[in-house]
């Protein structure tokens, strides 16, 4: 029997896939989801079923909703994470900090005896963090959390997530958590594979050529390329493999935007180029503007096409999207890799699945 799984803030699904798919965990199985954007949730139940719900979490936790949350074994979910991201400079205040509040009450509505609550970085030394932590106590769960990398984990990129996990004291024995890592940059370990690489997910696809493409079977489905300005093409061809806009601006000064040449420091990945035998950067929403990162491809004077974005993540090309071009950018940038996902839920699985024996 598999354990029943909740997905709050759920996307497009990428965290639930890493539960459910045979090829990754495969020991959950969905019964609701819930986003308040409807194209994510249109992903979600392509790929899951029709048992995701676009709306708002605040109304699902009182009244006739809060009726409608059906048992399940765990939650898991990210609350927007704008408000603990260090690229949001007005945190205090930001009202989706306060969205675990809700989330831990659909915990309580579901009757779940294990939670996990995904994040960036930032909610590990949040004041918040002490508040789910104090709640969760008072309803009787114990909490571990973990700053994970999804690379450590078989994720093609070096995303740097925080996790709390929670289980009922007196139902579930204690989760080992972190989970054990699966992959390895160190080239001296013989025990574990090397992290995944560029090179390993996105090698075998031919330069994009459309501009827009319908009807075409995966993995040609989202790989469209875009269509540079002259200006915006010399700038691509004037980054090297591995550089950045620093190369650029020593390359080609007269072609360089004026803010870039005056701030002389900062970030070295932005208008970067992947590298071929590294995991990829964290994909974010906007990867199809080389100006907010490092997504030129490795040789191509191009940024990453969507399913190269979608490979990086970890997504396989089964994977259905649905939406315009920017929905689908937004769901692959705010996704979980499915591989990391995978290794949370194998931890909690082994513990579940444990109890369950011992109850029969």
């Amino acid at each position: 029997m598999k354990h029943k799984l909740i997905d709050l803030f759920s996307g497009c699904g990428g965290m639930t896939l890493g539960f459910v798919h045979p090829d990754y965990c495969g020991k959950f199985e969905s019964v609701f989801a819930l986003d308040n954007d409807q194209a994510a949730i249109n992903s979600y139940a392509a790929n899951f079923g029709d048992h995701a719900v676009c709306g708002d979490i605040e109304d699902w936790v009182s009244g006739e909703c809060a009726q409608k949350i059906p048992a399940a074994d765990i939650v898991i979910g990210g609350p927007p994470c704008q408000g603990f991201s260090l690229l949001n400079k007005k945190r205090k205040g930001d009202e989706r900090r306060a969205l675990w509040e809700p989330y831990m009450d659909i915990v309580t509505l579901s009757g779940a005896r294990v939670f996990v609550i995904e994040n960036v970085q930032g909610l590990l030394k949040a004041d918040e963090k002490k508040q789910i932590d104090k709640r969760a106590k008072n309803l009787g769960f114990e909490t571990a959390c973990a700053l994970l990398n999804a690379a450590d984990y078989g994720a093609p990129q070096t995303r740097k997530r925080g996790f709390i996990v929670g289980w009922k004291r007196l139902e579930v024995e204690a989760i080992a958590f972190p989970p054990k890592q699966t992959h390895t940059s160190d080239p001296a370990r013989d025990d574990l594979p090397q992290w995944r690489t560029v090179a390993d997910m996105i090698c075998d696809l031919p330069e994009p050529e459309e501009f827009e493409i319908r009807n075409a079977p995966a993995p040609l489905d989202l790989h469209f390329r875009r269509n540079p300005t002259a200006k915006s093409l010399m700038r691509y061809k004037a980054v090297p493999p591995g550089g950045n806009r620093f190369d650029l601006q020593h390359n080609a000064p007269e072609i360089t935007p004026n803010c870039w040449i005056k701030k002389t420091s900062g970030g070295t990945d932005l208008f970067g180029r992947l590298w071929w035998d590294r995991p990829s950067v964290t994909i974010r929403t906007e990867f199809f503007k080389p100006e907010k990162g490092r997504y030129l491809h490795p040789e191509q004077h191009r940024p990453i096409t969507h399913r190269e974005a979608a490979r990086l993540m970890g997504f396989p090309d089964s994977f259905i999207f649905k939406g315009k071009k920017i929905e689908v950018a937004r769901q692959i940038g705010n996704a979980v890799p499915p591989d990391m996902a995978a290794a949370v839920a194998k931890a909690i699985a082994e513990v579940l699945d444990l109890n369950t024996k011992k109850a029969a």
